[in-house]
């Protein structure tokens, strides 16, 4: 198989895998200890104004709705997790996925912290870093945590596809 056609399905296949690993994470979080994650109908809701020029808001909670929200949300956390798996395969190589090890997941996940940090919740009016949350480290260390889930995620996906490409 061209070496093209490699790098996206195992891009789908690790992104969609580490990516719904840490869906089951904030699952058991909300179960277990009543700690809810990001609803992505607020992640649709930014990205459907784009269209309208709007890119930040001052509070995305109290944004107009954007039709169909919740779906643009789940579909854009799916992309975004199948993009930094294939970020990873890009920086790691395919062959990492013959022979995946753990550092360079987490690297992959943690660094996407970066994300949320300086760009979402900005946008979403929550400030840098969740500077004007309630309890700015709480959002700081649940974003670190979850990213850091999605890098475990992305070893656990490349564990599976390794054995599945044997």
């Amino acid at each position: 198989m061209d070496n093209v056609v490699l790098l996206l399905v195992y891009a789908l296949v690790l992104g969609i895998g580490a990516t719904i690993f840490m869906d089951i994470y904030a699952v058991l979080n909300k179960k277990l200890f009543n700690i809810s994650s990001l609803d992505y109908a607020l992640v649709g809701r930014w990205i459907g104004s784009f269209p309208k020029g709007v890119f930040s808001h001052p509070n995305i909670m109290q944004a107009t709705p954007v039709k169909y929200e919740r779906a643009i949300g789940w579909i854009a956390h799916y992309s975004i997790g199948i993009t930094f798996a294939f970020v990873l395969l890009i920086l790691y190589g395919l062959e990492w996925a013959s022979v995946p090890t753990l550092w360079p997941a987490l690297i992959i996940g943690i660094a996407t912290t970066v994300f949320p940090f300086f760009m979402m919740q900005p946008a979403f009016g929550f400030g840098i870093s969740g500077a004007k949350t309630p309890k700015p480290m709480t959002v700081r260390i649940r974003s670190l945590l979850t990213h850091t889930i999605f890098g475990i995620g992305l070893y656990v996906a490349g564990l599976i596809l390794s054995m599945i490409i044997r």
